[in-house]
């Protein structure tokens, strides 16, 4: 790290480069209050260990699927809802973990299968038992990428 990082904290574009972001980025998750960087005399932002460190946590946490409001919650440790928040979010990383399982099985099947078409191999099939009778709830919201929205 470069000696005006280690004292006088890092500029937003450098902080925003090691990270691999744009520097808008950072400054919409400054304006949904999950960052608060120093501000230098010249009122420029300065990133320090800490704000790198809430960076990690924000990238690490939008991977596995948490909602900014969610990381939000997360990293506000007077949140009221914050076990709520979390709790829900790892009961539905335990649901995508399964669901995950399930797919592994199923694409391991195929590669085994010596079926042409796999859909009427019926250990094949076994996989999808649950889907077919009705017993799995299944919803589109959990398949499909959120819609996105314009901020302007």
């Amino acid at each position: 790290m470069k000696s005006s990082a280690r004292d006088g904290g890092e500029s937003i574009g450098d902080t925003a480069a090691r990270f691999g972001l744009e520097t808008h980025v950072l400054r919409h998750w400054e304006d949904e209050g999950l960052l608060r960087p120093f501000r230098d005399a010249a009122g420029r932002r300065r990133f320090h260990d800490d704000d790198s460190v809430r960076i990690a946590v924000i990238l690490r946490n939008k991977a596995a699927g948490l909602s900014l409001e969610q990381i939000r919650v997360l990293l506000d440790e007077g949140a009221p809802d914050r076990h709520r928040v979390l709790e829900a979010h790892v009961a539905e990383l335990d649901r995508r973990a399964a669901d995950i399982a399930q797919a592994r099985a199923m694409t391991e099947h195929a590669l085994r299968c010596r079926s042409h078409d796999i859909t009427q191999c019926p250990r094949f099939r076994s996989h999808v038992d649950d889907v077919l009778s009705g017993e799995a709830r299944w919803l589109l919201v959990h398949t499909e990428p959120p819609a996105q929205t314009c901020a302007n």
